[in-house]
This record gives C-alpha cells, structure tokens and sequence, in this order.
C-alpha cells in the first residue's frame, strides 16, 4: 500500500510541475526566443525615447504576457511595467508586413517605426521598405489579420 501511496505522490507530483513549467511558456501571440526572451533582448521603451534600438540587459527586466523584456535602465523597466501596452511592440513583436499578409514572421529589431504612438517591427530591412511605401492600409489589413492568426502558432500559417 505505501507503495501505491508513493507512486500516486510521485505522479501527482510530476504532473504539476509539467503544467506549471507550461503556464511561463510566452502566450503564441508573442514572437519571444527559445528562453521566451521578446525583441531579442532590446529595450521597448527605448524606441520611444531615446528614438533607437537599444540593447537591454537582464539587470533590468520584466514580464507581459509571459514574454520576458530587457530595459536599458531601471527607469524603462518601470515605465513598462506601468504601461506595457504602451511600448510592447504590435502584434506581439512579430513583422507587421508578415501579419497584413496573415503570417508569423521573426523580427529584427533594427528594422522598426513608430506610427501613431505604437511600435511595429519588421522581418528585416528590406521588408520594412515595402512597409514603409504603403504603412497605413498594411496597418488595417494587419489589425484585421492579428484576432485571427494569434492564436496560431507561427509554423501553422
């Protein structure tokens, strides 16, 4: 009987710590790397305002949406954890170009704009450039795409 008591425990045990290892796991809306780091470690905030990419470190850090951000500074850690959907980048970090043509495309973070008070990222440069030359009607066809396509993991589109 201990024995059938000790295997019920271990099960039960292993069990919990399988789901609760699932529930730090970034939502599949966030574009995030395989420790579920977004933006590839730059600083959000940053783009607003110093008006550039700017590597953040994990001295400075905080969680959305199970995405871990890094921050330049402890001073743009705390605006984002204040107003995270302020800076988190649209779409969940992943290309704007991609997501008006109903995709889940990686984002370099050197390849971005600010547009009407949000962040959009882009593939890379060369997408962005075809962003760029029609921005506002790629914006409605991606808000239009993003309900649809973000809970489908990127692989499935």
């Amino acid at each position: 009987m201990n024995k059938l008591k000790a295997a019920i425990r271990y099960t039960t045990l292993v069990t919990a710590l399988a789901f609760s290892g699932l529930s730090f796991a970034a939502d599949v809306g966030i574009s995030v790397d395989s420790n579920d780091l977004a933006i590839k470690g730059y600083d959000p905030v940053a783009y607003f305002s110093s008006g550039q990419p700017t590597q953040g470190t994990a001295d400075y850090s905080a969680t959305h949406n199970n995405a871990i951000y890094h921050f330049s500074s402890a001073s743009n850690r705390d605006a984002f954890k204040a107003e995270p959907a302020k800076y988190a980048p649209q779409y969940g970090g992943y290309c704007a170009f991609g997501v008006a043509m109903e995709k889940k495309f990686e984002t370099d973070p050197n390849a971005w704009k600010i547009v009407d008070g949000k962040l959009y990222l882009n593939l890379d440069k060369k997408v962005q450039q075809r962003w760029l030359e029609n921005t506002h009607e790629l914006i409605v066809d991606a808000n239009q795409n993003w309900p649809e396509i973000k809970p489908i993991d990127a692989a499935k589109l």
